[in-house]
């Protein structure tokens, strides 16, 4: 696919980014599009490798390796090679409902299985997306396609993140009525409050939802159904139930002092600020913690953790200190993280660049936690001790322990924990009578995603965990194949 020696021709090139002192001035995306001519040469990138593994979406190693939605890639890079942009959204579409989604927020998965990536630079996968789904728009070739025929079954899909709205989209496909209910004020779910304004501007979901309607879903807002609709409602009006309502309890920390004012979840404080940005962009305060001018610390090293980063410059931090309990990784694989296995390489994302423009150092501090937090006669926080860990085997199992000495305390007054999540929240349990596994996830069988009650089913992180946007797309398109079958006998 592509050109035969284009990986030999051209080097791997993305488009222009916002330098950092001057993105951070606002809330809006800093990636650009390259022009034309230089996508098309970045299409010729693609070799004729034989085995694509970046659209193999399988597991190598405990670690997914290539596209989950298994996309057509070589072929849309020959087409955007070939600067036959319609048909390449024909063949973009085919796998992917969502790319103007994956094309912003997905990790690529596929560029890290890319053959080009052995020896030298992957093919720019992920801007050849963003290219084709962004063109479409720009064309006007994306209009609603709502049934021709409907089938008279009724589904109702509780939660409208990225596996709701890919279930929605097949279902309502088959011609099956789907409604959508969403306990927030804006259809989304994670994409809309989980992810910040600029990894993800929300017009872009707004316009994705508006075609979903004209193509026939219905969505119902500010609605916690369980709780503000009962189940029993919900079994009587629907032909089946799908949660997808994503896994959205947090995961704590308990500690002497966890009780000071000014110690938050990051989830939360990210959906505040997303809720405040009108305000935001008016000059005015929004309903967030207020972080201007203290000096904070992120407890986490993932993405959330990263997007507390960047959002707290943004909304004028003193000073960021980024706690992680992982030791720091390699800058390079290392001989037992083979080609093709997703990379376990040290990473410097958006958050922790503009940390090192604005503050002249990288924030995080690696294999460290937190022993205990401070506060003074007001019960606000103050300070926060931290203590180095040195991994150990104990009992056959390996271990995190503190090491004697190592302690000190940073200055503080506002923290975000942003320590991953635990699953499902309980009242799903408690309100929908589904099994739950050890991992607080709602429980299916191998292979399928039914639950426990008859006509209710799950999909995405409530059911597999914390995990990716294009995991829960997935997820959310095959549940929707499952229930259109037993719909339709």
């Amino acid at each position: 696919m592509g050109k035969p020696t284009g990986f030999l021709e051209y080097e791997r090139k993305i488009g222009d980014v916002i330098e950092p002192n001057v993105r951070i001035q606002n809330f809006l995306e800093f990636h650009k599009s390259l022009p034309f001519n230089e996508q098309r040469k970045q299409g010729a990138r693609c070799m004729d490798c034989g085995v694509p593994f970046c659209q193999s979406g399988m597991m190598i190693g405990g670690m997914t390796s290539g596209c989950p939605l298994n996309n057509l890639i070589p072929e849309w890079n020959d087409l955007v090679y070939l600067g036959n942009m319609e048909q390449a959204y024909e063949r973009l579409k085919k796998t992917n409902p969502f790319p103007e989604f994956t094309g912003r927020v997905c990790p690529a998965l596929c560029e890290k299985a890319c053959t080009c990536s052995l020896h030298g630079e992957a093919v720019s996968i992920k801007e050849n997306e963003y290219s084709i789904i962004e063109e479409a728009f720009l064309h006007d070739r994306i209009k609603p396609e709502p049934p021709s025929i409907r089938t008279g079954k009724k589904v109702a899909i509780i939660g409208s993140g990225p596996a709701g709205l890919s279930a929605a989209f097949v279902l309502n496909k088959r011609g099956h009525e789907v409604t959508v209910y969403e306990r927030s004020d804006r259809i989304g779910g994670l994409l809309y409050y989980g992810i910040p304004n600029m990894k993800l501007e929300k017009w872009v979901i707004d316009r994705r939802v508006k075609l979903l309607e004209e193509e026939g879903v219905r969505f119902i807002t500010n609605v916690n159904a369980g709780i503000d609709i009962s189940v029993k409602e919900l079994q009587e009006q629907y032909d089946k139930i799908l949660l997808a309502c994503g896994a959205s309890n947090p995961r704590d920390i308990s500690v002497k002092g966890r009780e000071a004012k000014g110690i938050y979840f990051a989830v939360d404080f990210l959906s505040k600020v997303t809720k405040s940005l009108p305000e935001l962009q008016n000059g005015k305060k929004g309903q967030y913690p207020e972080v201007k001018g203290k000096d904070v610390i992120v407890i986490g090293g993932g993405d959330t953790g990263n997007d507390c980063v960047g959002t707290s410059i943004r909304l004028g931090a003193k000073s960021i200190v980024q706690i992680e309990m992982m030791p720091k990784a390699p800058e390079e694989r290392t001989a037992d993280n083979p080609w093709p296995e997703w990379p376990k390489v040290n990473k410097t994302d958006y958050g922790q660049e503009e940390a090192i423009a604005v503050f002249g150092q990288d924030p995080r501090i690696y294999e460290t936690t937190v022993e205990e937090f401070f506060m003074d006669e007001h019960g606000q926080l103050k300070g926060v001790k931290i203590v180095k860990v040195e991994s150990k085997i104990k009992d056959g199992k390996r271990v995190l322990e503190p090491v004697k000495g190592s302690e000190r305390v940073l200055k503080a007054q506002v923290v975000f924990i942003a320590a991953g999540f635990l699953g499902t929240e309980p009242y799903i349990r408690d309100c929908f009578g589904v099994s739950f596994n050890q991992r607080t996830s709602i429980a299916s069988k191998a292979g399928s995603y039914k639950t426990n009650v008859p006509n209710i089913y799950s999909a995405g992180d409530c059911r597999r965990g914390q995990s990716l946007v294009v995991w829960a797309m997935r997820e959310g398109m095959e549940v929707a194949k499952e229930m259109d079958e037993a719909l339709m006998s």
